[in-house]
């Protein structure tokens, strides 16, 4: 069977198992759920043997340490991975919620109901826990799933799946349910990225060219954020030493990551008394500055010239952007301009600026005196996400249970006809 044949059989065969999954009761998906997390653990020795394979070849290639370790499957990730189902079985079932009742005056009822989408395609990199995370999720609530990781970590997906796969032979979940495309071929996302009478959606997960390539030859509706130019604003009112806590977390914590700060707003107000010591600790930790003239004219030592594209950039490392800025307006201006809807934070005392700058900048996640590191499915009390998103269609920010449902509308009648 060639490529094209093969993705179309496993996406046939998940559209039908969509049907039956929403059928499913909570119960049986916890107790598959459950039984997965304990089937993980029980089977790590196969798994750290299999991912054994993964990094071998990342040795020879010569990968970053950084994404060395993000493929690196040990007892305690295990454990994560096993904890990660454990508490998604134990979230709220969303399929079923009754969202509205209307009663008409032709005495029509209209409830308005939450529904899963269906088949949830999900093409992710690097991180083999994501097979399971998003494997679950899908499960919980109610959809069928094609999974397609990255070739860097095949052997550790492939052997994920086998177990996850493993525990529906004995459930009330279809089989079917759980789809792996093991081909690492590219092709084979082109093939699954054309069956949009199969596939409802399409979540993917990895780097800016990964997430472009997959908007950009996607017939299926794909949700998504390109990038994370995440800002923290220092205000006038702001409590400085809060605010050096918050930035020294933000960019620092784990620098490679979506929900990092990427640029730091200084009010000009605080800027002469706050910067300087903020910049030398940063540097301290090994940080990059680049700074505009106000931030250079601060700061004498190590602040290199941060040019219009500094301000676009996701570094995902150790280098950070700084501007001083006038005032709250232009703050919100730059958070606008040059974000990328993502996650946004100000420092501040002062309740109504707080508010102003939760009501003006359009991000999916803004926040007030906290860090940008919190915009994640497990922070937010979601058990884990499929992704983030910055679209403001379906879904937005953290993706988990509720943005893997839509909804569909139920009326009852009794013989009522339009006029």
């Amino acid at each position: 069977m060639n490529l094209s044949a093969h993705i179309l059989k496993i996406a046939k065969k998940a559209k039908k198992a969509s049907y039956q999954m929403a059928l499913i009761g909570t119960a049986a998906k916890n107790r598959v759920l459950m039984n997965m997390a304990r089937a993980l653990v029980a089977q790590q020795a196969f798994l750290i043997k299999e991912n054994a394979k993964d990094l071998a070849a990342a040795s020879k290639l010569n990968y970053s340490k950084a994404l060395v370790d993000r493929l690196t499957l040990n007892p305690k990730r295990i454990a994560d991975m096993s904890q990660g189902l454990r508490e998604t079985a134990k979230l709220k079932d969303p399929v079923g919620q009754l969202l509205e009742t209307i009663r008409r005056p032709n005495g029509l009822l209209i409830k308005k109901i939450r529904v899963p989408l269906g088949v949830v395609g999900i093409i992710y990199e690097s991180r083999p826990n994501v097979t399971a995370d998003c494997a679950a999720l899908c499960l919980k609530s109610g959809n069928a799933a094609i999974l397609k990781g990255g070739r860097e970590a095949i052997h550790s997906n492939k052997a994920i799946f086998k177990i996850l796969k493993s525990q529906l032979k004995n459930s009330k979940i279809p089989m079917d349910a759980l789809q792996l495309i093991e081909s690492t071929d590219r092709k084979a996302v082109h093939e699954l990225l054309k069956l949009d009478e199969l596939l409802d959606v399409i979540v993917p997960r990895g780097g800016e060219e990964l997430i472009r390539f997959v908007a950009d030859n996607s017939s299926i509706p794909v949700i998504k954020h390109f990038k994370g130019v995440c800002h923290v604003y220092v205000h006038a009112q702001a409590d400085l030493k809060m605010a050096q806590k918050i930035i020294m977390n933000a960019k620092l914590q784990k620098p490679g990551v979506c929900n990092a700060m990427e640029t730091l707003l200084v009010d000009r107000s605080v800027a002469k008394k706050f910067l300087p010591s903020m910049i030398a600790d940063l540097q301290k930790a090994g940080c990059e500055i680049r700074g505009d003239a106000a931030t250079r004219t601060l700061v004498k030592n190590g602040v290199k010239t941060a040019t219009e594209k500094d301000w676009f950039t996701e570094y995902l490392d150790l280098i950070l952007s700084v501007r001083v800025v006038e005032n709250i307006g232009q703050a919100i201006e730059h958070i606008n301009t040059y974000g990328s809807h993502h996650s946004d934070t100000i420092v501040t005392r002062d309740k109504n600026k707080a508010q102003a700058f939760l009501n003006a900048v359009d991000s999916a996640c803004v926040y007030v005196n906290a860090s940008t590191r919190f915009t994640d499915g497990f922070e937010f009390g979601f058990g884990a996400e499929v992704g983030i998103s910055t679209d403001k269609l379906h879904v937005r920010g953290p993706m988990a249970l509720e943005g893997l449902t839509s909804y569909k509308y139920e009326i009852y009648g009794s013989g009522q006809i339009r006029g």
